[in-house]
């Protein structure tokens, strides 16, 4: 039995209501009484309801993206944007989820792509998908994801799906500053829609940073 007065981050990560770990059992129940949808409350956590939650809250992520891109005439779906939406909705709460480390991490792995692209000359190389993969390339690759990953250290901005983002810019499928910008402005949508569909579940997803976690202070 979870006691409800515990707070998510002290419940066992495993349980009757979390089956699968994360918060999606926590929003889906939020979304059933902010839609007065009561009588469907003891279901929430059935793995069930939770995947059809995921396929959906999915589509909608792409969907919106992909009319933003149709009504701007600019590709907005992109690769690593898709685990950035399953971790917003899977473990909102989480430090890698807030809208913080979500645009810093995708910031900081666009702009280490790009800069690695021009430190080995390949930004007219064309994509690696089509001119194949040269020593030049996995350099760039290789450095891109090391300073992407040294930055979010840095700047204590971890977000694991910018790792992908910037694979995708070092491997000259981004190649241009413009074409960044459209990313983060993608990535801004995403935001925005966890924002919402979170704050509409009553989950305590922040604004910007995720609250510090105060750690036990073990007895001298």
């Amino acid at each position: 039995m979870v006691d409800p007065l515990r707070s998510p981050s002290e419940r066992p990560t495993v349980d009757r209501e979390h089956p699968i770990g994360g918060e999606i059992s926590d929003i889906i129940r939020g979304l059933f009484r902010r839609a007065q949808l009561t009588s469907l409350l003891g279901r929430h956590s059935s793995i069930t309801i939770m995947a059809a939650f995921s396929f959906i809250n999915g589509c909608l992520s792409i969907a919106i993206m992909s009319l933003a891109a149709l009504i701007t005439s600019q590709p907005l779906v992109f690769p690593s944007l898709g685990p950035t939406a399953f971790l917003c909705f899977f473990t909102p709460t989480s430090a890698p989820a807030s809208p913080r480390n979500t645009i810093y991490g995708h910031a900081i792995g666009a702009a280490a792509g790009w800069a690695s692209l021009w430190i080995f000359g390949l930004q007219h190389a064309g994509p690696a998908l089509a001119v194949g993969v040269s020593w030049p390339r996995v350099l760039a690759a290789a450095l891109s994801l090391g300073l992407t990953s040294g930055l979010m250290v840095l700047a204590r901005a971890p977000h694991p799906p910018a790792g992908a983002t910037t694979l995708i810019v070092s491997l000259g499928l981004l190649p241009h500053l413009s074409q960044l910008g459209v990313l983060m402005f993608a990535v801004g949508l995403l935001v925005l829609q966890a924002i919402i569909i979170n704050r509409l579940a009553g989950i305590d997803y922040p604004l910007w940073a995720a609250k510090a976690v105060r750690l036990p202070v073990e007895p001298g």
